[in-house]
């Protein structure tokens, strides 16, 4: 009985840590911050605060760390403008200069984001991207992009903030819980499965 004992309190504290460790771990895990360095791009893409994704890419141009934007991303509404086209329109507005933005107007998704930003970086000899996405996003987008790109082009994650996710703090609210949720589903859905080609 002692033996038992003993061994469901070892067992109760082995599940206790690792529950623990998912749970502080797990928004680490899900934004990786690269120490950032020069680049020949940054690419951006859309979703969730979109805009903050855009000002992070013009703050990076700005600041030079590389001469050029690829701004990724369909329109959610068909009858609108894309969202790349209007991140390029803030960014011109804050000053880029349009021979320093490309855009990739056709991605729905993650998946497309890279293979169509893909193309475009290959198209113009791109060795080395800033990828720019929200924080919970970053390895997904950076999974993606590094199956896209293969081991040629070097990829450096890049999180903006975004006012409804914070690592410290995201299972405080549904939103942020549920997005966290989803986007630890997603990376491991895209482990289990073959990459699509």
């Amino acid at each position: 009985m002692k033996r038992f004992l003993v061994g469901l309190i070892i067992f109760t504290l082995a599940i206790g840590g690792l529950v623990g460790l998912l749970f502080v771990g797990l928004p680490y895990y899900l934004a990786p911050q690269d120490k950032l360095v020069k680049a020949d791009a940054i690419v951006a893409v859309s979703g969730g605060q979109t805009t903050t994704r855009t000002l992070g890419a013009i703050k990076l141009y700005d600041e030079g760390y590389a001469p050029l934007i690829i701004f990724s991303g369909a329109a959610q509404d068909p009858n609108s403008v894309s969202n790349a086209a209007a991140m390029r329109k803030i960014a011109l507005s804050a000053g880029v200069p349009a021979s320093a933005i490309l855009v990739e107007e056709d991605s729905a998704d993650t998946y497309e984001n890279a293979q169509n930003s893909a193309r475009i970086i290959n198209d113009n000899s791109i060795k080395s991207i800033l990828l720019v996405t929200s924080p919970y996003h970053q390895r997904r987008a950076s999974i993606e992009f590094k199956r896209a790109l293969g081991n040629g082009i070097k990829v450096i994650n890049y999180s903006t903030s975004d006012e409804n996710w914070r690592r410290s703090a995201w299972w405080k609210n549904s939103y942020a819980l549920n997005l966290t949720l989803s986007e630890f589903q997603k990376i491991v859905f895209l482990y289990l499965s073959k990459p699509r080609s």
